[in-house]
């Protein structure tokens, strides 16, 4: 009779060779000039806001980078489904080592990719350029979108954000700059709506802003809430999401109609809102008279529109973030904006009208219908000229 002794014997030290094999491993190219620890990080981002935020993850493993750039950890965690997690690298005389730097996008030091159980994950990088670098070996097709998400940020990045920040001085820049940030947003915003991986949409989401402020894209963020409250209604982190688009908590949303508010006017009486609405097309224009590009958007474009078609059924109401009616009565009329409603509350930051709005950025603008119904949002310079000549019909 043949034994099989030695064939199971070959099969148990081939299982435990198996099981031996790292799960997640890979190469990293150290700088020359030595600026950075030789040692890899594995953190655990712990909740949605965790995600590409620093100081906010915990570090579950590290791994020393060795001369040849190979690495390995060994302690990942039990993930029967797939999780997230982020890989970093950290510079020399780094207090935390669970920072991550996002400011230069291309050269951040971190990478998120998804892991789950018998998982077999390999990386290469350079630390220099970490996130622009990372790349991963047959990557499974969650991965691989992660992968394409770096991708997308990172063409629009250089595509629309790169050097902006020294052209921000004056108001024609800070509207320009306004303007570039959401048309970097735009393409991850893309990417979120028809992703089919949670985890890599939800990278997107906090990748749009790093400091989860979401003020300007609140329908973007109440879309997403809906759609992955019902593709992953289990997964903790949807709820997470779903607390940050919040239709309540977020700024009136298009399609809304806009809280029918009492507003105490120049002239001194005081009018609901709805009362005051154009025929066709009213321009809610959300200003200061300390704020630059609205001062603009008063001479260089409101001006003109009121002057043009406010017999065509267009109404302007300006609503100041002001505290002082002697510097608002003045920038109104040094603006040649008296041709038009105001109305303040003249209680600075602490407006009520922007309480019941929700909102807390200027410039802002709420394009209504004839009834109060909210068609558009924050649309500005040409874009609103055009918005308004196609509104009314005009050619």
């Amino acid at each position: 009779m043949k034994s099989f002794l030695p064939f199971l014997f070959f099969s148990i030290l081939l299982l435990f060779a198996c099981g031996d094999r790292p799960s997640l491993s890979g190469r990293v190219k150290l700088a020359t000039q030595g600026n950075w620890h030789n040692q890899i990080y594995l953190i655990d981002p712990g909740s949605f806001d965790g995600i590409a935020r620093s100081y906010i993850g915990t570090v579950i493993d590290s791994a020393t980078i060795g001369t040849d750039g190979s690495f390995a950890f060994t302690k990942m965690p039990d993930a029967p489904e797939s999780i997230l997690l982020q890989i970093a690298v950290q510079q020399k005389g780094a207090r935390y080592l669970n920072q991550l730097h996002n400011e230069g996008v291309g050269t951040a030091n971190y990478f998120p990719i998804v892991w789950k159980n018998g998982d077999n994950i390999e990386v290469s990088a350079e630390a220099d350029h970490f996130q622009s670098s990372f790349s991963i070996k047959d990557p499974s097709p969650e991965n691989a979108a992660m992968l394409e998400l770096r991708n997308v940020r990172q063409q629009a990045f250089e595509k629309y954000l790169a050097g902006k920040k020294s052209e921000a001085h004056d108001e024609a820049g800070l509207l320009d700059t306004e303007k570039a940030l959401m048309n970097f947003r735009q393409p991850m915003m893309d990417f979120a709506q028809k992703s089919s991986f949670l985890l890599s949409a939800l990278t997107a989401i906090r990748w749009l802003s790093i400091e989860a402020d979401y003020e300007r894209i609140p329908e973007f963020m109440v879309a997403q809430c809906e759609k992955w409250k019902q593709e992953s209604p289990d997964h903790p982190w949807v709820a997470q999401l779903c607390q940050q688009g919040n239709r309540n908590v977020l700024p009136v949303l298009k399609g809304d109609a806009i809280p029918d508010f009492a507003l105490p006017m120049l002239a001194g009486d005081t009018l609901a809102l709805q009362q005051l609405l154009g025929r066709q097309l009213t321009i809610l224009d959300l200003w200061a008279s300390w704020c630059a590009p609205c001062r603009k958007e008063n001479r260089d474009y409101l001006v003109p529109l009121w002057e043009k078609y406010q017999a065509e059924g267009l109404q302007i109401i300006g609503y100041a973030l002001d505290a002082s009616a002697k510097v608002w009565k003045g920038a109104i009329e040094k603006d040649g904006a008296d041709r038009w409603l105001h109305a303040s509350h003249l209680q600075g930051d602490d407006s009520p009208f922007f309480e019941a709005l929700r909102i807390r950025t200027i410039p802002a603008n709420f394009l209504l219908d004839g009834s109060g119904k909210v068609v558009a949002k924050n649309v500005h310079g040409e874009e609103l000229v055009r918005f308004v000549e196609e509104y009314l019909g005009i050619k």
